[in-house]
């Protein structure tokens, strides 16, 4: 998601919307992941530091729970690398913040569930396109030997690159999961993502060199976004028609076919209306259908700070929550 588009929303939680009274029959779910991202760490972007409960916040272990309840498994914990490694892309830790993530990430994975580590960084360290493919190596490095004993995290290599040279997407890539197998993390799966916002629908035009990417564990998951408004940027609750959905992933799940790989859709989410929820459901019945190629998909997002957020999947009076939940529960646990 492009937090500068949403901008840092309100602390104080707004009023539920009404929880909704139809019931979707229960079903085997199609994948082997669904959940939610988790937000809060990589809020107060333009204030970096920033101060723990003022700028940014960690999610929320209690709601994580009861998330798992109604049958999430995978949980996207967003961060910044600038507050993790404050001195530089390579150097040492912030000891409160590592500890505060990885308190998040044990919180899930005791739970059972996988918990996705995500630098929600948009390719860029203190505002400036990473170039160094051989720093970012590191820091992955560096990152993963933190977690390379727990099975059930999962790498995402950064957020929503966007406006860089293709080619450099493919490296920092490429560095990512060296960086991270050079830690002795052999076992997790890494999520790879793609220029132009990481998007489904543009994915075959511009992020057709990223099948070049090699992993000697061969657990590379190709994760992409896509939300169904007007222009894809996920900031409207109007979805552009109830098969939009479907529509928009069509060409990526050929291209995953066409080349042998899986991808999970790690960002998607839609308006709480009768449109949204007949292209959520048409869009997530299609993933399903090809769940060779679809491991999972994750909703944008969940999290303390959210507010009356149109898409929020915070318990228990988030919007999406109490409007939307009902819809996604087919394809829960």
């Amino acid at each position: 998601m492009r937090l500068g588009q949403i901008a840092f929303l309100a602390v104080v939680a707004g009023p539920a919307a009404a929880v909704p009274t139809k019931n979707h029959a229960k079903r085997a779910s199609p994948f082997q992941w669904f959940g939610t991202s988790e937000s809060g760490a990589e809020f107060g972007e333009d204030q970096i530091p920033g101060v723990y409960g003022t700028d940014y916040i960690f999610p929320d272990a209690s709601t994580i729970q009861i998330l798992t309840g109604k049958g999430m498994n995978i949980f996207r914990v967003d961060f910044l690398m600038e507050r993790l490694v404050p001195d530089s892309m390579t150097g040492g830790f912030d000891d409160a913040y590592l500890s505060n993530l990885t308190t998040t990430v044990k919180a899930i994975t005791d739970a059972g569930s996988h918990a996705v580590l995500d630098p929600h960084n948009y390719g860029r360290f203190n505002g400036e396109i990473i170039s160094s493919t051989s720093d970012f190596q590191t820091f992955w490095k560096n990152v993963a030997g933190e977690f390379a004993s727990n099975e059930l995290v999962i790498f995402d290599t950064n957020n929503e690159y966007h406006d860089m040279d293709q080619d450099l997407v493919l490296q920092l890539n490429q560095a990512a999961i060296d960086g991270i197998r050079e830690a002795g993390a052999t076992s997790q799966y890494i999520f790879v993502e793609g220029n132009s916002w990481t998007g489904a629908w543009t994915w075959v035009d511009v992020n057709d060199n990223l099948k070049d990417l090699t992993d000697p564990q061969d657990k590379i998951v190709y994760e992409m976004h896509q939300y169904l408004d007007s222009d894809g940027s996920g900031t409207s609750e109007i979805c552009v028609s109830t098969t939009i959905g479907e529509e928009r992933v069509t060409d990526a799940t050929q291209w995953l076919k066409d080349n042998g790989k899986v991808g999970v859709l790690g960002e998607f989410a839609g308006g709480v209306n009768d449109d949204c929820k007949a292209a959520i459901t048409g869009m997530l019945d299609y993933l399903g259908d090809n769940s060779d190629v679809w491991l999972g998909a994750l909703w944008w997002a969940a999290g303390p700070w959210w507010g009356d957020y149109i898409f929020s999947m915070e318990p228990t009076t988030g919007a999406a929550y109490t409007g939307m939940l009902s819809t996604l529960e087919p394809y829960l646990e």
